[in-house]
């Protein structure tokens, strides 16, 4: 990087888009008010699983206000199938995906019919007159039972089976057969974890916007992928796409919900193409609980094989995943991502995974923050505990004789990735001088010895994940549809502003003010006189968007690219406006000079110089303007180590979290505020995993938390303080050393707070609660009896409309 006076990388810097946000100066979605602007309200199939016999429209349509009454007959022709970019094997079975049912519905909350009107609450007063005859049918619930196909989601299929994907690490050449480790095994463990529904509860709701004015339509909607959006809209609606444009205005939240081609922003399209009138669709919040993707929903069967000196050496995953009833834009490939990453930072011989998708007649899945990792990290961090009991030894020290070596980096692991850098070591040791391991330790066997009716209990979680998503090349040999690449480009302005333009799309991230960050630096300018536009596809015409924690490694390094493009003709045409040869030119602060003399121009000199272009050496362009495109030759591989204490009432199975420590690796930090913003929220959403959050369908598949007040979410007040530090090894597959901060709290912290908790209660008896551990599980537990998955873990006080409308 170019010397400042002060860098401008690694300053806790307040996020400039924060004084818009937080004042209500900026337009959400929904905010948006176009003339002769039309709403669309969805009526949605009370069951899961039926024919659809009549749909009686009549009085809706007589309404007040109404414009239209729209069912899925009137898109049949032309909605076609709503996509899925990851066909993870060649056979694997994919159903026709109706934005609005036709004929028949395969979950509780599908779009069955529309109502176009003048206002939002007219729209909605009609759908509640809109009769639909529904013929039932079985309905599939138990991805075990759906395995056995006596009863089918998609009859056509022939099956409930989507595909089967296997990984081996013999066949692959990257390990030795891990059923001839488990033959020859000292000690072999198998255990069955349940990842049990989430929902991705953003703050803001989805909305979708669509003008079709001017021969182009305009689409504004609050999603994570405006450039995948148009591609996606483009191929099912047939729209050429130069003649759709997507903008994605401030996003209130994404959490992978919003990495979604949803129905209804293929529905308004549709609507708004037909009427030749702008229309808005908002879900309300339990609308979105009904009908937006959900995520997780694993059966884990884990085998371990290891010595009985505490070494591990093979171990075997066998995943159930549930797709729900129809696959999303990367639903099957989900748990691929996690494929890689079961075997974490310990040194296996031997992997295989074998990972089965299934449909039922539940809400799809598809990605939810971390998308395979936390349920990967959850299992082999349970596994290393369970290890740990059985063998009478302390759980970081089976941990420590187990994971990679600093030394030992560049790492080629079992599952077949090259992990670059890491120092576990490091992140541990500063974790439990944090924590106070010895003493938390000592705390601990003092109340059991005197029977204390509050145990305490210490989690660890000693995890890494691969982000960064990209590398393209990877990506498609997964048979994932799009790139991983990223672009940025630099616009230097005549008057020496800049303007970053980022393939990037932030929901929250802070975009705005670390790429500010990283071209001051870069260019030695004002981090005032840096302005970042990103999400809309007229200025930001190509990207590949954000998740998986992706941006900064590889469209921050595309930025980097850009920068040093600019620089590199600056310095030619500062070479040629002081009369010098370009290798005697040195740059400092935003300004060039020639070595060892006193001639100097700024950055700004040189930029306005491109832009008259009065006297440009010979052959150059004016303007001082570049692009750049990433795409990594790997992933980044963060990793760290947290500790979680609880206490546990032995009496009512109350769990309460006493200390939590996060010591993380994520690379070079570029702005510390932001990093420990993404752990906090990270940790939150972790532990919410853990002790709060459970889709929960009843037996008819109706889902009975539809509401925030029966799907608990976690507030500040139930959550601890976080005491979190880092450590630092830099990556190596990006100049800037950045691995990756956005998912890594979530992906941590599970495992943490659920091996703290049977931690507290293992010498009870206990060694297994499924999540999330409930006062109720937990009670139930140490009364010795078994989990019942059928059984809702907290229970809400709400009430649900399964229709979609407010409680």
């Amino acid at each position: 990087m170019t010397a400042t006076a002060e860098p401008e990388i690694g300053k806790a810097r307040r996020r400039k888009e924060d004084a818009r946000l937080i004042t209500g100066r900026t337009k959400w979605t929904d905010n948006l008010q176009l003339t002769g602007m039309l709403h669309m309200a969805v009526l949605r199939s009370p069951v899961a699983h039926a024919r659809i016999t009549n749909v009686d429209c009549s009085r809706a349509t007589a309404m007040p206000g109404v414009a239209v009454v729209l069912t899925g007959q009137d898109f049949a022709a032309e909605q076609g199938s709503l996509p899925c970019a990851w066909p993870i094997t060649e056979d694997m079975k994919a159903p026709n995906a109706p934005a609005l049912a036709v004929d028949e519905v395969n979950f509780a909350g599908e779009a069955v019919a529309l109502v176009i009107a003048d206002s939002a609450y007219h729209a909605a007063d009609a759908v509640a007159a809109i009769d639909v005859d529904y013929d039932e049918l079985p309905v599939v619930l138990d991805m075990r039972e759906a395995l056995r196909d006596n009863d089918l989601v998609h009859p056509d299929l022939g099956t409930n089976k989507c595909a089967t994907w296997i990984f081996d690490s013999a066949e692959a050449g990257s390990g030795t057969d891990v059923e001839d480790e488990i033959a020859n095994a000292e000690v072999v463990l198998e255990r069955t974890f349940r990842q049990q529904r989430l929902i991705p509860a953003f703050m803001e709701p989805r909305s979708v916007v669509v003008d079709p004015a001017a021969d182009m339509f305009t689409v504004w909607s609050a999603t994570q992928i405006p450039h995948i959006l148009r591609w996606m809209l483009s191929a099912v609606s047939g729209i050429s796409e130069h003649k759709i444009r997507v903008i994605a205005p401030d996003v209130g939240g994404g959490f992978g919900g919003k990495l979604q081609v949803t129905p209804e922003e293929l529905l308004c399209l549709l609507v708004a193409r037909r009427m030749g009138r702008p229309v808005k669709w908002t879900e309300s919040r339990t609308e979105s609980m009904l009908s937006a993707h959900h995520g997780r929903d694993q059966l884990q069967k884990i085998t371990l094989s290891a010595r009985r000196d505490g070494t591990v050496t093979g171990l075997k995953v066998e995943l159930l995943a549930d797709m729900g009833a129809y696959l999303r834009l990367v639903t099957p490939g989900v748990p691929i991502l996690g494929a890689f990453m079961f075997n974490a930072i310990y040194k296996f011989a031997a992997y295989r995974f074998v990972c089965t998708n299934v449909f039922t007649n539940k809400v799809p899945t598809d990605a939810y923050r971390g998308a395979g990792r936390p349920e990967a990290t959850f299992a082999i961090e349970r596994m290393m505990d369970e290890l740990a009991a059985e063998l009478g030894m302390d759980p970081m020290k089976i941990r420590e004789m187990n994971w990679i070596k600093h030394e030992e980096f560049p790492f080629d692991s079992v599952a077949g990735l090259t992990y670059d850098s890491g120092n576990y070591e490091a992140a541990t040791a500063r974790a439990m001088e944090l924590f106070g391991y010895e003493e938390m330790r000592s705390e601990q066997e003092r109340r059991r010895s005197a029977g204390d009716p509050v145990q305490l209990g210490i989690g660890i979680s000693t995890y890494t994940e691969m982000c960064g998503l990209a590398p393209s090349r990877v990506l498609g040999a997964l048979r994932y549809a799009a790139g991983g690449w990223e672009t940025a480009s630099i616009r230097m302005l005549p008057t020496g502003k800049v303007e970053v333009i980022t393939g990037t799309s932030p929901h929250g991230q802070g975009h705005e003010t670390v790429w500010s960050q990283i071209v001051a630096d870069k260019l030695g300018v004002p981090f005032e006189d840096i302005e970042v536009l990103h999400g809309d596809t007229a200025t930001s015409h190509k990207g590949m968007d954000s998740y998986g924690s992706r941006s900064l490694a590889v469209g921050g390094t595309a930025l980097v690219h850009a920068a040093d493009k600019v620089l590199a003709k600056a310095r030619t045409l500062a070479a040629h406006m002081m009369e010098c040869d370009e290798a005697d030119v040195e740059f400092a602060s935003g300004s060039f000079s020639v070595r060892g003399t006193s001639t100097a121009r700024t950055l700004g000199d040189v930029v306005l110089a491109a832009h008259v272009a009065h006297d440009l050496p010979e052959g150059m362009e004016p303007g001082m303007d570049a692009d750049a495109t990433f795409d990594p030759d790997n992933f980044s591989f963060p990793h760290g180590t947290h500790l979680c204490a609880t206490e546990v009432d032995t009496g009512t199975g109350m769990v309460r979290i006493v200390r939590y420590v996060a010591v993380d690796d994520v690379g070079t930090v570029m702005n510390p505020l932001i990093v420990d913003g993404q752990v906090h929220g990270g940790l939150a959403q972790g532990i919410a995993q853990a002790l709060y959050e459970e889709a929960v369908h009843d037996e008819m598949g109706t889902l009975t938390t539809a509401t925030l007040a029966d799907y608990l979410v976690p507030c500040a007040a139930d959550l601890p303080a976080f005491l979190t530090d880092r450590t630092t090894t830099p990556a190596t597959s990006n100049p800037l050393g950045a691995k990756g901060v956005g998912e890594a709290g979530t992906i941590a912290s599970t495992p943490a707070v659920v091996n703290a908790v049977i931690d507290a209660v293992r010498h009870l008896g206990v060694s297994d609660i499924e999540m999330p551990c409930s006062p109720e599980r937990v009670w139930n537990a140490l009364q010795g009896r078994a989990a019942d998955a059928s059984e809702v873990a907290a229970g809400g006080l709400g009430s649900i409309d399964a229709q979609g409308g407010q409680p």
